[in-house]
């Protein structure tokens, strides 16, 4: 049965209500509290920085500033230099940080990554190479020919076989270094004349031209500067470990097979 119209407007139905998805409460609450926690640890970083600028001319440009591993320790980098301060900058210090517990130099660390040198970024170009065996293994050496722990490692390097040896000479013991070094890299065979003077103590054939180019000494040195090689002799391994200072066969045997296995 058909019904007339009725008088009276019939009211659309209530929109229901929006629903947002359940994690977006959870995700803004999160950024909420990260965002919270970064102003503090922002605020305390330039806490440290001002502190320091204007107490120590030395640190007016610091470059990081980070937690340490030692609790309520802050690290403080100014290039590849490494200082230790508290959370107001109210003190200082620079030395080794040591974990007893796990027996770790933390600072001799941490300069070794910042000073890290990629093995495929060395200018081989001016180092001279000694093979030993099918020289499979590889080893860049910095060393100055006055240096008597250079001499000495050098002995212990004759019991290493399959090796390749990129042997950079690094004249800053003296004047004399850098003449040594001179007639070393104008000899006809580098490598013989090496050997001959650091381990059975020949003496050096002065250069037999002048005409030969010695700039990669200069290099060699600017280099060293660049990555704070500060003694001799210096070894980096193909996996980019840098090992400051003479050390004996087992650990240099040690070492090449760490880099094996990158």
């Amino acid at each position: 049965m058909n019904r007339p119209p009725s008088p009276v407007p019939r009211r659309a139905p209530a929109a229901m209500p929006r629903r947002r998805p359940a994690f977006i409460a959870p995700m803004a609450l999160a950024l909420s509290a990260l965002c919270a926690a970064a102003l503090p640890a922002q605020a305390q970083e330039a806490a440290i920085r001002k502190a320091l600028g204007e107490r120590v001319p030395q640190l007016q440009k610091i470059d990081e500033v980070r937690k340490a591993e030692m609790p309520g320790l802050y690290e403080v980098r100014v290039g590849t230099d490494v200082f230790y301060t508290d959370a107001k900058g109210d003190f200082l210090l620079q030395g080794d940080l040591l974990d007893t517990r796990a027996r770790r130099n933390l600072t001799e660390e941490r300069v070794n990554q910042l000073t890290a040198v990629a093995f495929d970024a060395l200018p081989l170009k001016d180092a001279f190479t000694i093979v030993r065996g099918k020289g499979e293994r590889k080893v860049a050496i910095f060393e100055d020919p006055n240096c008597g722990y250079c001499k000495r490692f050098e002995r212990e390097l004759q019991g290493v076989d399959n090796v390749t040896i990129h042997l950079f000479l690094y004249p800053i013991l003296g004047a004399d270094s850098t003449e040594k070094s001179r007639n070393l890299w104008c000899a006809k065979d580098k490598a013989a004349a090496w050997q001959d003077y650091m381990v059975r103590e020949k003496p050096i054939a002065p250069a037999a031209t002048a005409q030969c180019d010695t700039a990669a000494l200069e290099r060699n040195v600017a280099f060293g500067r660049k990555h704070k090689i500060n003694g001799t002799p210096t070894l980096i391994f193909a996996n980019g470990t840098r090992i400051p200072g003479a050390i004996d066969r087992q650990q240099v045997e040690k070492y090449l097979a760490a880099a094996a296995t990158r």
